[in-house]
């Protein structure tokens, strides 16, 4: 146990909440102490099941000294969600998923479940909402970072479909947040983070979709660019129901494999469907098409596991503009880097609906997000590390901002791309009037101004 916490402490604590704490040796501390490809050694975790049980976590680490990881799903690519020697707030039990009105589609989330508990827990009522890619992904993480799911064109991010958050503050309140109540606060946590408490639910408008056309078509390798410039071209005029991302493979010295473009038309009508996707399908060589009718739980995938070492080095930028010559230029420049991957989300649509100024999020002219994962171990990325800079250093023209969600090292460059001037001083000046001593700083951070 951490020398910080003075012995009887964890028992105290163990007396005032209702949810587990456990700390090292306890039977199920080691899996909820790691993360993906993060190794955590907390000195404690607090397992909420109320608000109160959240407030008590945060009294205790503050009374303690110690850092403060919240976790909803433990997907942090930084490794934010855990930490060593601290107090971790998993919010695993705060799950329900509960329809408050059908008619007017509104549904309250637990920032502990996952989304595919809020897929499975929505289609009976038609529903579904913008989410994730992978099962397992968190409530809470995703919806204050952004949220660019598979059907952001047709309804912008999981953000902009939140109308009223609970929030438990640095010094315990519990405060709610809407367009009504604390609007400064609700302002915030709509793209910034983890920064002012630990947002325990979340109340949204859920879309009205029950079936999708999802899945991927892949190219012949040797048309890959050809068919990447024409598909940048195309996504500029494409429905707003048509949400889709290129996923261009590394090669790891070998023959280049097939490009691959992962479509969701947010809809059931296969005519439109097809009227669609079909131009996409016209750009080159099919080499496979698994593109079909699906509820769209059946969209969110399970996550994959890597091999033994691995720890990826992601990082993304946002572009106004997914030109065909931007497209040549990724691909370009990911030719020196044989284990790099590269997607490319085609966002737009309903994301520039929203006023640059509405949330925290404030990139609304984004057409495109680029993520380049170096994937491999640490040691053996290091040689590679100049080649990858220089990678982003050619795409940084072309390039307007970041999204939190997509960053294993976040370098203050990272920052100011997240929070654009006006907008970190806006969240700076809330930041100390909700956390003046920061600490919930395990995050994309904001310094109190």
């Amino acid at each position: 146990m951490d020398s910080a916490v003075e012995p009887g402490a964890i028992e105290s604590l163990r007396a005032e909440v209702t949810g587990e704490v456990l700390v090292p040796g306890d039977e199920g501390y080691e899996a909820l102490a790691n993360l993906m490809v993060h190794k955590g050694h907390p000195a404690a975790i607090v397992r909420a099941r109320s608000n109160d049980d959240v407030a008590r976590g945060i009294a205790f680490a503050v009374a303690h000294g110690l850092e403060i990881s919240t976790r909803s799903g433990g997907h942090s690519n930084a490794g934010f969600s855990t930490n060593v020697g601290g107090v971790v707030l998993d919010l695993t039990h705060l799950d329900g998923v509960e329809v408050l009105n059908e008619s007017e589609r509104l549904v309250r989330l637990g920032a502990g479940a996952q989304w595919s508990h809020v897929a499975t827990a929505l289609a009976p009522h038609g529903l579904a909402f913008t989410s994730g890619d992978t099962t397992s992904v968190g409530v809470g993480g995703l919806l204050v970072g952004g949220g660019v799911g598979w059907m952001a064109r047709k309804y912008g991010l999981a953000l902009d479909s939140l109308v009223a958050a609970e929030v438990v503050t640095a010094d315990g309140r519990v405060l709610p947040a809407s367009a009504e109540e604390n609007p400064d606060l609700f302002w915030a946590i709509r793209g910034g983070g983890g920064n002012f408490g630990v947002v325990t639910s979340f109340t949204v408008v859920a879309q009205p979709v029950a079936q999708v056309f999802f899945g991927q078509i892949a190219f012949a390798p040797d048309e890959t660019e050809a068919v990447l410039r024409g598909w940048a071209a195309y996504m500029d005029s494409a429905p707003e129901e048509l949400t889709a991302t290129a996923m261009c493979w590394p090669t790891f010295g070998e023959a280049p494999p097939p490009l691959g473009i992962m479509v969701c038309y947010a809809g059931d009508d296969d005519a439109a469907a097809a009227l669609a996707i079909d131009p996409i399908r016209k750009l080159g060589t099919v080499v496979d098409d698994q593109v079909r009718l699906m509820p769209y739980g059946d969209v969110l995938q399970p996550i994959s596991d890597l091999p033994p070492g691995w720890q990826p080095r992601v990082r993304n930028r946002l572009t106004p503009a997914l030109t065909e010559d931007l497209a040549s230029t990724i691909l370009a420049q990911q030719a020196h880097l044989p284990n790099l991957y590269v997607e490319i989300r085609s966002i737009g649509g309903a994301l520039s609906l929203v006023p640059e100024d509405a949330t925290a999020f404030a990139h609304r002219s984004t057409q495109a997000l680029i993520m380049g994962v170096l994937l491999g171990d640490p040691e053996g990325n290091e040689p590679l590390l100049p080649t990858y800079e220089a990678f982003w250093s050619a795409l940084a023209p072309s390039m307007s901002g970041a999204y939190s969600g997509f960053l294993s090292n976040v370098l203050q460059a990272d920052i100011d791309a997240v929070y654009p001037h006006q907008t970190y001083r806006r969240l700076a000046e809330l930041k100390r009037e909700y956390d003046p001593d920061n600490i919930f700083h395990l995050n994309v951070n904001v310094i109190p101004a």
